[in-house]
């Protein structure tokens, strides 16, 4: 699995980088006015303007991705669940000797495809989980292939349980797939540096003031910083306060589970 960026940690070193910058930038506004006056601010724009759009252009691109890939999250959670109930159904084509043990490789799977992602964020525990749910659907494949050749089983067992086995294999390696993909880490490494590099040159732009605007310094890194974390939030659900938002779609599943009792 990628590696995970933890929203909180990431927002408060980017809020405690930027008001550091923001400082900075005044500072050599002020000394650069003061060895001269006239020529200070002469072509800045152009630059801020190209490293505002910069900045405005990666947030708007990470923001608008990571909704999506919550979304397709909820579909695919559902497809899981409906191959799964499938599959499920369907073994009573097989002889009622041999379906106990299936149907309790098949409870075992779905409560260790649950935990899969309940295990998120520590990585290593979640693949070890996640190790354990393939070698169960390994299991259950070969034990229905087995059972559906034998004397007492219905004649078209194989041809309908083949597809659903497959379907159910097929759906969770695409979810399995799918919630390790997440833009690049250089990417979020992007969105820091140029975040510092805004606040550099807003700093530099606020020289021209005696005093301190503390409600523009802080609108300005709160407003990005705010911005950023829901990002994070949404990228990673499963890892901070929005959790709700995938882990509640994990009921469907859930609800298959309880069915199989």
């Amino acid at each position: 699995m990628d590696p995970i960026i933890p929203p909180v940690p990431f927002a408060v070193c980017m809020l405690a980088g930027m008001l550091i910058c923001l400082e900075i930038g005044r500072r050599l506004g002020k000394r650069r006015l003061a060895a001269d006056p006239q020529g200070a601010a002469a072509g800045t724009s152009v630059v801020q303007g190209a490293v505002f759009s910069l900045f405005g252009l990666l947030v708007g691109f990470t923001f608008s991705g990571a909704p999506a890939r919550l979304d397709d999250a909820r579909h695919m959670i559902q497809n899981e669940a409906n191959a799964i109930s499938s599959a499920y159904s369907r073994l009573d084509l097989l002889p009622p000797g041999s379906q106990g043990a299936i149907r309790e490789k098949f409870r075992n799977y779905v409560d260790s495809r649950l935990e899969v992602f309940r295990k998120l964020p520590d990585i290593p525990a979640a693949e070890a989980e996640l190790a354990k749910s393939e070698k169960l659907q390994s299991d259950i494949w070969k034990q229905t292939l087995a059972a559906s050749r034998l004397p007492d089983s219905d004649p078209h067992a194989l041809n309908l349980l083949v597809p659903s086995l497959n379907d159910m294999s097929d759906a969770a390696a695409t979810r399995t797939t799918s919630r390790m993909m997440h833009p690049p880490l250089a990417v979020f490494a992007l969105l820091f540096v140029l975040a510092l590099a805004c606040s550099l040159l807003a700093g530099y732009a606020m020289a021209g003031s005696k005093q301190r605007s503390w409600l523009h310094i802080a609108a300005f890194a709160v407003v990005y910083v705010i911005s950023v974390y829901v990002i994070l939030e949404i990228e990673y659900p499963r890892l901070g306060s929005f959790s709700v938002l995938e882990t509640s779609y994990d009921r469907v599943l859930v609800d298959v589970r309880e069915s199989m009792k």
